[in-house]
């Protein structure tokens, strides 16, 4: 088993930092929400035109074929700056949609969702609520062997992430029924727990690169914080932390790329891993930047505050804990 990025993979994940970078997403981020979902959208197709989206769908249907290590390394960076929106679960709802072969609807949404024209809510597991259902344009859920593509109640604001609003759907179409819909979805809840894992390890990365570069500039008696030596063991905690996820997700990815029989268990393991440590990262950064970390005008609290959200998203580090024991 090959760890290890190829040229074109590196090469990938930096096109991508490049362009989120220069996209400025704290406004995208403080404007989706607001409910304003323009400015999100807008970023939306330009990840389609780099390919993000088209990592799961078919190549029949405009994509590039199910390609999980890239779609790890892409949510990493989705991670990194922040960007709001139902991104796991659209791929997962397109990962769904193509396990299932559900026409006519496979054939409706995949070439949107490869073109970033169609941002999709999933719904399938125990949480009776569905990301950002106001900006998708269709929320798919599964309840036992059935999909349907629902209706939104809401939307209900969250506390901890305002960027992250949550409705309960309702009704809808039944678009298919049997047992390939129960093996279909859990594959899908596959795939949003490798995307939220990756995303956790590139926010994680994200607020370790700040709070480093901040307590460095920070200075009490006289020198800079980062050399008091409880300053730098607590950075070198979350970095081992991040360090120790980031070969678990891509071993996940992986799995997941030759469908292992491992795959389910291996992916639970890389969520927990990446969550804490995401997690432990934003309380890092909360603690060594003192009261501004509180500061909702800090650019940095729009990612501190995604962190424990991501990582209960899709499974707590409890659920995740008892899928890697249940083999």
């Amino acid at each position: 088993m090959r760890f290890l990025l190829t040229a074109e993979q590196r090469e990938f994940g930096q096109t991508l930092d490049g362009l989120l970078g220069a996209s400025g997403t704290p406004a995208v981020v403080r404007a989706w929400a607001a409910g304003e979902h323009r400015p999100g959208r807008a970023l939306w197709l330009r990840l389609a035109e780099a390919g993000v989206f088209g990592l799961a769908v078919p190549e029949r249907h405009g994509g590039s074929g199910l390609l999980p290590v890239e779609l790890a390394l892409s949510f990493v960076e989705l991670g990194r700056h922040a960007v709001p929106g139902p991104l796991a679960e659209t791929v997962a709802a397109a990962a769904l949609l193509a396990r299932l072969g559900a026409e006519p609807e496979a054939g409706e949404w995949l070439p949107r969702i490869a073109a970033g024209g169609a941002v999709l809510g999933l719904c399938a597991g125990a949480d009776p609520y569905a990301l950002d259902a106001d900006a998708a344009d269709a929320v798919l859920v599964v309840r036992g062997d059935t999909v349907c593509r629902a209706e939104a109640h809401g939307p209900v604001q969250g506390c901890l992430d305002p960027a992250r609003r949550v409705a309960r759907p309702d009704g809808g179409a039944v678009l298919a029924r049997g047992p390939a819909v129960t093996a279909a979805a859990a594959h899908a809840v596959g795939i949003a727990r490798l995307a939220t894992a990756a995303q956790s390890l590139g926010l994680g990365r994200a607020l370790l690169a700040a709070t480093v570069s901040y307590v460095r500039q920070r200075t009490q008696f006289g020198v800079a914080v980062g050399s008091f030596q409880a300053v730098k063991h607590r950075l070198a905690d979350t970095l081992l932390g991040l360090e120790f996820a980031e070969p678990l997700v891509r071993a996940a990815a992986l799995a997941v790329a030759v469908d292992a029989p491992s795959a389910g268990r291996e992916v639970a393991a890389a969520k927990v891993a990446a969550g804490e440590a995401g997690y432990a990262a934003a309380r890092t950064a909360l603690q060594l930047h003192g009261a501004i970390g509180y500061t909702e005008e800090l650019d940095l609290s729009l990612w501190i505050r995604k962190a424990r959200p991501l990582r209960d998203a899709w499974g707590t580090s409890a659920d995740c804990r008892a899928r890697v024991l249940a083999g």
